[in-house]
C-alpha cells in the first residue's frame, strides 16, 4: 500500500510517499480502506518532535489520526457485517494517511445525507468543538469570543454558538479570514494581528468581557485573550499554533474568579464530557455542524498541507485525500 510516512523529526521535507506492506487486522481491530484522512495543526508539532509528553510516537511513522474510508476486512470476534460499510473513525494510534488503516470497532456509519469527504470534515474537529459546547457554560446570551476563528474547529464553534443565541466575537488575522468566520455566524470581527486588539473585544461586550472564551490560537494570542475575558467567566485554552498553550496565572484566573480549562479537560468520557462520535455525525446531519473544507491534498502532497498549516494560509480545513 501506498503510504505517507513521517521519515525523521523536522521540516515539511522529512514527509515521504512510501510503499509499506498491507496491515493485518488483529484480534478487535477493523481493516479500512481510506478515502479521506484529516491533517490538523498539531501533526505538524509532532512532525518537529514536540508534545512528546502527550503523543508517544517516533518516525518512522504513518501520520494522521481521522479517516473515513471503507471497511474491507475485520479481525478475530469482529462481526463481518461490518465489511463493506462506510465509516469515520480513528487509527490506531496514527496510520490515516495511507491506502489501508486499522481501527478498532468505535466507528460510525456515515449516512446517505452526509458524503465522505463532509463526514470525515466534520468528525475530529466536530468531536471538539462539541466536547467545548458541553463544557462551557450556556451560550445564550453570552458575548462568546472564538480566537482562530478561521479554523476547522474556530468555525464550528462559531456556528455553534451563534445556535445558542450567543453574540460570537471572531478574532482572526486578516480580512479574508474575518470575512469567511462572519458567514458562518460572527457577530463582532476583531483582527489580532493589530496591536491590543483585545480593547476591541472589551468594546463589543460594554468593557464587561467576554463571558465566554474559546481560544484556539495559544501562545500571546492566547494569553490575551484571558485579559479580554469577563471577571466571573469562563475560558478554554486548548490551542497550540501560536507556539504553544496560552500561558494563564492560575492565581491571576482565581482572582478574577475566571474558570479555565486546558487540552486535558477535552477527555470523551464521564470524567469530562460523554460525546461520542454518533453524536458528531448526527449533528452534521441535522445541519447543526457545517465544515468548511479549503484544500484537498493527495497523498503526495501531504507536505504541502503541513506548510500550509504552519504558514496560516488555510481558511478551513484541509483533507489528504488518499484514493486514487
Amino acid at each position: 500500500m501506498r503510504a505517507a510516512v513521517v521519515t525523521e523529526f523536522g521540516g515539511p521535507d522529512v514527509i515521504e510517499t512510501r510503499e509499506l506492506p498491507d496491515p493485518v487486522p488483529a484480534a478487535g481491530q477493523v481493516l479500512v480502506e481510506v478515502g479521506y484522512a484529516d491533517v490538523i495543526f498539531v501533526e505538524t508539532a509532532i512532525r518537529r518532535g514536540e508534545h512528546g509528553k502527550f503523543f508517544d510516537v517516533q518516525p518512522p511513522y504513518v501520520p494522521g489520526g481521522a479517516l473515513g474510508g471503507t471497511v474491507r476486512a475485520v479481525g478475530p470476534d469482529v462481526p463481518a457485517d461490518w465489511i463493506g460499510k462506510t465509516v469515520v473513525g480513528r487509527a490506531i494510534g496514527f496510520g490515516a494517511q495511507a491506502e489501508l488503516a486499522l481501527t478498532t470497532t468505535d466507528l460510525v456509519e456515515v449516512p446517505p445525507e452526509l458524503d465522505l469527504q463532509t463526514a470525515l470534515a466534520v468528525y475530529g474537529d466536530g468531536f471538539t468543538a462539541l466536547m467545548l459546547e458541553q463544557l462551557a457554560p450556556p451560550m445564550a446570551g453570552q458575548d462568546v469570543l472564538v480566537t482562530a476563528s478561521a479554523g476547522g474547529m474556530g468555525l464550528l464553534l462559531i456556528q455553534l454558538a451563534h445556535q445558542a443565541g450567543a453574540q460570537v466575537i471572531a478574532a482572526a488575522r486578516g480580512d479574508e479570514k474575518l470575512e469567511l468566520s462572519r458567514t458562518q455566524g460572527a457577530d463582532v470581527l476583531v483582527d489580532y494581528s493589530r496591536p491590543g486588539w483585545e480593547k476591541d473585544v472589551l468594546e463589543a461586550t460594554g468593557n464587561r468581557g467576554a463571558g465566554i472564551v474559546f481560544d484556539g490560537a495559544g501562545g500571546e494570542l492566547g494569553a490575551a485573550a484571558f485579559r479580554a475575558a469577563a471577571d466571573g467567566g469562563w475560558m478554554s485554552a486548548h490551542g497550540a499554533p501560536s507556539g504553544g498553550f496560552a500561558a494563564i496565572d492560575p492565581d491571576e484566573a482565581v482572582r478574577r474568579g475566571i474558570t479555565v480549562k486546558g487540552i486535558m479537560d477535552l477527555r470523551a468520557d464521564s470524567t469530562t464530557t460523554t460525546v461520542t462520535g454518533a453524536d458528531v455525525i448526527a449533528r452534521a446531519a441535522a445541519g447543526d455542524l457545517k465544515p468548511v473544507v479549503d484544500q484537498v491534498y493527495d497523498l503526495e502532497h501531504v507536505a504541502d498541507a503541513h506548510r500550509a498549516l504552519e504558514g496560516r494560509t488555510l481558511r478551513g480545513k484541509a483533507l489528504i485525500r488518499v484514493s486514487r
